[in-house]
């Protein structure tokens, strides 16, 4: 019989709308499961039961016919998220007790929705790392092997959606922050179009880099939440693409694209790195299923290449440069201080002349790839790493440039402000997952997700679950990541 994790996030709110569960339910089987497993994958820095289960009262006295797609369903959100009233870390010791006053846009839309947010997950410092590992929570490991990361920044999402702790989640992508953990943890972790999910109501639209998005087990799941965060706002920096008629929701049920010319490539974008046959493997299954489609695959050269680097790390060092109390700065981890300090030393002349410079190289990768209408390339260089790798050399440096030759693809399409989504098409020889990469035209984000749902179909989906899906709790998990009970 299934239990309720096992539901998917529509399926959790139609069996609320026959009135087969209630969301007291769903959010009392989710807070269990977080207390069973959320340390031992790292999932939460911060667990709010009592304003869940009030949210899910409020939720289950909301009529039928006034629900959305998602009311009632639990979900989470990402440390690095302004959440009023609930202390927002930002992943660091630097601000371990601090509370917003204020909600972030998409918090709002969220709560508006009717979803229940159950606390904050883990996150890697300020964003800054794509592995999250720091000192204010446990490191968020990947649930199909616990010595692995679940990546970041939004790795204690994925992690938690992952063990079917939730169904979905919201998180942040400013370099392949939701899809690296999405590609490691076999997810869908989608990044929307610079400007379609508000960024306000602070903040300077970090050089249109940063997005929030969402991450689900299933498009039509990670789709639903897209239409919730996708409320447009006045005053963004941005302007926002249109929506489809129907919203995303219906355009991956319908999972329609029409033929389409896709571009596939497997050369490094970011660093000149050989890329793990694992990876390219993913890439060659989901092109043949696109071919299969109808879709024309072509081989087309890669957008920009390693000399994007240079320029893109001068906007992350100074993105590094958030405030911080002076008397704190001590407590920041290692990587953290090095990107400050070579943010620190960064001119507005210079980082004037970088904006610019990216920009002539994003206008000359558009046109190098003008007749297709989607790309296709892996999600990650490598398919896992285990927890303590990128740090293992006590050395930030290299600390920062093992990232860049592990993630080498996802962090262009930051800089182009295209849509992108990593999908879990493949896996390694023994059975770990593998994401590849799908990114559309800048506004088209309603053709990649029809893609991406087409996709999912005709690969007979792939909402398939670690072990540690069914441990009744943590002490039926060995160091592996298997539930002993499920054996």
């Amino acid at each position: 019989m299934a239990e309720p994790h096992d539901l998917t996030a529509l399926e959790q709110a139609a069996a609320m709308t026959r009135g087969e569960l209630s969301s007291v339910d769903l959010v009392e089987h989710s807070l269990n499961r977080v207390a069973a497993l959320g340390d031992t994958v790292g999932a939460f820095v911060t667990v709010t039961p009592d304003l869940a289960r009030q949210a899910a009262r409020a939720a289950d006295a909301v009529p039928i016919e006034e629900r959305g797609p998602l009311h009632g369903v639990p979900t989470a959100i990402k440390d690095l998220t302004l959440t009023a009233g609930v202390r927002t870390t930002f992943g660091s010791a630097a601000f371990l007790d601090f509370v917003p006053p204020v909600d972030a846009d998409v918090v709002r839309f969220i709560k508006a929705a009717g979803l229940v947010s159950l606390g904050k997950t883990t996150t890697s410092e300020l964003g800054c790392s794509l592995y999250s590992e720091g000192r204010v929570a446990p490191p968020a490991r990947n649930p199909w092997q616990l010595a692995y990361t679940a990546g970041g920044s939004s790795g204690g999402a994925a992690a938690a959606v992952a063990a079917g702790l939730i169904p979905v989640a919201q998180g942040s992508d400013g370099g392949g922050s939701l899809r690296i953990p999405a590609s490691l943890c076999g997810l869908v972790g989608y990044k929307p179009s610079r400007g379609l999910v508000s960024g306000g109501p602070i903040g300077s639209g970090a050089f249109g880099l940063t997005t929030s998005g969402p991450l689900g087990r299933t498009v039509t799941d990670v789709a639903a939440l897209l239409d919730v965060m996708a409320v447009p706002v006045p005053g963004e920096p941005y302007l926002p693409p249109a929506a489809p008629s129907g919203g995303y929701l219906a355009v991956a049920r319908r999972a329609e694209p029409g033929p389409l010319r896709i571009g596939r490539f497997t050369a490094p974008m970011l660093a000149d790195e050989p890329v793990h046959p694992d990876c390219v493997a993913a890439v060659d299954r989901a092109a043949a299923l696109l071919t299969a489609a109808g879709h024309e695959v072509v081989e087309v050269p890669p957008p920009l290449g390693p000399a994007a680097w240079p320029l893109f790390e001068i906007l992350w060092y100074v993105l590094a440069l958030v405030p911080v109390p002076p008397q704190r700065e001590a407590e920041l981890l290692p990587l953290t201080r090095l990107l400050r300090a070579r943010g620190a030393e960064i001119s507005a002349g210079t980082l004037a002349a970088t904006l610019g410079e990216l920009q002539a190289q994003v206008r000359l990768g558009a046109r190098r790839t003008a007749g297709c209408d989607l790309l296709l390339c892996p999600t990650l260089a490598t398919p896992q790493a285990p927890v303590g790798w990128f740090t293992a050399d006590a050395d930030p440096a290299a600390d920062f440039d093992r990232q860049r030759r592990f993630s080498p693809y996802c962090a262009i399409f930051n800089v182009t402000g295209d849509p992108s989504v990593s999908l879990p098409l493949g896996t390694t020889t023994d059975g770990l997952p593998v994401g590849v990469l799908l990114t559309g035209r800048y506004g088209d984000d309603a053709r990649l997700i029809a893609t991406a749902a087409q996709l999912e179909n005709s690969s007979d989906g792939w909402d398939r679950h670690p072990a540690i899906w069914r441990a009744a709790d943590s002490a039926n998990v060995n160091g592996d990541g298997v539930g002993r009970s499920a054996l």
